[in-house]
């Protein structure tokens, strides 16, 4: 039974503006709950529905006529507002749509049954004007509805006027209530919605979620050590969470129950045992994560049994928060001197650590210079943005460099030679350049270079990590002699050789030093008296060998001239020839006719005479020439016979 002061703080209440008639306590969970249902357009007709009004399946019902529908659009003219969803906001939802009968009375008789006695409940409804305020020229007649709650027999226990109504600027629902007391024995109510204007233009509502909750003094829970209602634990971690509440005066004789819901408080179950203010929840590690609701009713003893009579308090709520779903990886396993990344996903703050003392406090971090000595795992512990923590790890692989050897690292070799080159500390090879090589894959290839060429090998371990080598093959060219051009000289003359030699670091001699001048130089001067061959020999200084090369120095008599040559094709004699000629450098021929007319000349001397003139051959018979030899100022003079 409810004290005293409580009945007059409700009484109090009562005299208050209809908004304020609402439960100032504590609220039991709904024992009524009128929503109409839902569906799809009509809803069914109500038995509730006030034997005055008609029901229709249309949603813009006329003057004493109702419908239950979940929508209404554009009725009489876009009068009314369009309202597509109940209260709730369901889209599905009906809702009780009443046009005012012309004469004011009952639209809505219902018989409320099961209520506890000696018991205070709330009564509340939720109302729409759904005319537009433009509508009427802004002279609507608004819904003023008296709602009553009377015995069975009539008797009135509590009514309240909404008075008027007024429409809003669109659709508006608006929550209105009251409170009353059962008898002491309790017994069902009756409960009758009056509308006290007349119809006309106006005067059209809607009604939604009739509500009867029992109604107590005021619960206030908490958590201790916690500012609000909701605790945030871990996931895998164990908490003890300290629940209370606070009751306020009011009570008689109150019966304490703690309750549970995993479903967001859709349903409760009673916690045995947990019947006082304080309750203690043990967070055990293995409790799934999700939201955990607890509140606390309160009943009279002299009710107990009768969940009808219960008020419960507003939930408190633990929250397991699940672990982070974390990811922990690395960008390896890399060689020894390589750049290395760790990388960790899924929280909010995170903290590495790892071998030589390692640590970092951001999701990616990095090994700039990777060593042999950074190779193991990596731990990271990651935290949500609730604080909720989990440990991953990753294990960093850091191989070492192949050691190269490279022998030998600097060699000379003389043109033409080959070398054998050998690498090791690998598991293959590539040499480069590889054109000159006899196999760039393989350790131990030949090198044959036409001129010095550094060599480059690349060596891969079984790892996988390189490193490279150098051999510097240095060319020593063999030198090559070059005794000059052949010379034909005079007897009693003296020509000069023309000796060279490419290539660098070499000794050279002249053979037969004979006729000669100085031996010691590449163009010494010579004078041999018959026909002789000087050859050029050139030797090494790096062992690369020797080399020679043969001038021929023809001499000849003084110039004698043939008298006669036959230039008939047949291979001998055809030509006219003073081959001791070739040995003067300025010496030159012209031959004449009978009638002195020049047949054949030659500058220098650079061919012989083959009986022609212009391409054709002369006639028989004698010819008359006149050769200069500049070089020794002489002019010789005579004749010479063409045969047949």
């Amino acid at each position: 039974m409810l004290r005293p002061f409580f009945l007059c703080l409700l009484f109090v209440l009562t005299a208050s503006r209809l908004h304020a008639q609402l439960c100032q306590g504590s609220l039991g969970d709904p024992i009524v709950n009128i929503t109409f249902g839902s569906g799809q357009n009509p809803g069914p007709a109500l038995t509730a529905a006030a034997l005055g009004y008609q029901y229709i399946t249309g949603d813009c019902p006329g003057d004493g006529f109702y419908t239950v529908r979940n929508s209404t659009s554009s009725c009489f003219g876009n009068t009314w507002h369009t309202v597509n969803a109940d209260h709730t906001g369901n889209g599905n939802g009906y809702f009780m749509l009443v046009n005012a009968s012309n004469q004011p009375g009952d639209f809505y008789i219902d018989t409320i049954r099961g209520l506890c006695g000696s018991t205070t409940y709330e009564f509340a409804a939720w109302v729409m004007n759904v005319i537009k305020p433009t509508s009427c020229g802004g002279n609507t007649i608004r819904p003023n509805i008296t709602m009553r709650i009377e015995r069975t027999d009539g008797t009135l226990l509590q009514q309240q006027s909404t008075g008027n109504i007024d429409p809003g600027s669109g659709p508006e629902w608006r929550q209105y209530g009251f409170f009353f007391t059962t008898p002491a024995l309790g017994q069902d109510i009756v409960l009758r919605l009056r509308n006290n204007a007349p119809g006309g233009c106006g005067n059209d509502l809607l009604l939604d979620d009739i509500t009867f909750r029992p109604c107590g003094p005021q619960l206030t829970p908490s958590i201790t050590g916690t500012a609000g209602s909701v605790k945030e634990v871990c996931q895998g971690e164990a908490a003890t969470v300290v629940l209370t509440c606070d009751l306020s005066a009011g009570f008689t004789s109150p019966f304490l129950q703690w309750q549970e819901s995993r479903d967001n408080g859709a349903s409760w179950i009673d916690i045995p045992g947990a019947n006082s203010q304080t309750f203690v929840k043990q967070v055990t590690p293995a409790m799934a994560p999700g939201s955990y609701s607890y509140r606390i009713t309160v009943i009279e003893t002299a009710n107990i049994g009768n969940n009808s009579c219960r008020i419960a308090s507003q939930p408190l709520l633990i929250h397991v928060n699940p672990q982070p779903v974390s990811t922990a990886f690395n960008s390896g396993p890399v060689c020894e001197g390589a750049a290395l990344s760790l990388i960790a996903a899924g929280g909010f703050q995170y903290l590495w650590t790892g071998p030589n003392g390692f640590s970092a406090s951001t999701p990616s971090a990095w090994l700039p210079d990777a060593h042999i000595r950074d190779t193991g795992f990596y731990v990271v512990e990651v935290r949500s943005d609730l604080g909720c923590r989990k440990l991953d790890s990753t294990h960093v692989s850091v191989f070492p460099k192949p050691q190269v050897v490279v022998t030998p690292s600097d060699v000379s070799v003389c043109t033409g030679d080959d070398v054998q080159l050998l690498a090791s500390g690998g598991q293959s090879y590539e040499w480069s350049p590889a054109a000159t090589l006899s196999a760039p894959a393989v350790a131990v290839p030949f090198a044959s270079p036409l001129d010095s060429t550094r060599y480059r090998v690349i060596v891969t371990s079984a790892a996988g990590c390189v490193d490279s080598g150098f051999a510097q093959v240095n060319v020593l060219r063999r030198p090559q002699p070059h005794a000059g051009p052949d010379k034909v000289l005079i007897e009693g003359d003296a020509t000069r050789l023309e000796g060279s030699v490419t290539g660098a670091g070499y000794s050279f001699v002249w053979t037969p030093q004979v006729s000669i001048g100085d031996a010691a130089t590449l163009r010494p001067l010579v004078f041999p008296a018959v026909d002789t061959f000087y050859v050029l020999t050139v030797t090494s200084d790096a062992g690369c060998g020797a080399a020679g090369d043969t001038v021929q120095i023809k001499v000849y008599k003084r110039v004698q001239v043939p008298n006669v040559f036959s230039p008939n094709g047949d291979g001998v004699n055809d030509r006219w020839e003073i081959p001791a000629l070739a040995a003067y450098r300025d010496a030159s021929v012209i031959v004449f006719n009978r009638y002195g007319q020049p047949v054949f000349e030659s500058r220098h001397y650079v061919r012989p005479w083959d009986g022609t003139y212009n391409g054709k051959l002369l006639p028989f018979g004698t010819y008359y020439y006149v050769i200069e030899i500049r070089d020794r100022s002489t002019r010789v003079t005579g004749w010479v016979e063409i045969l047949r």
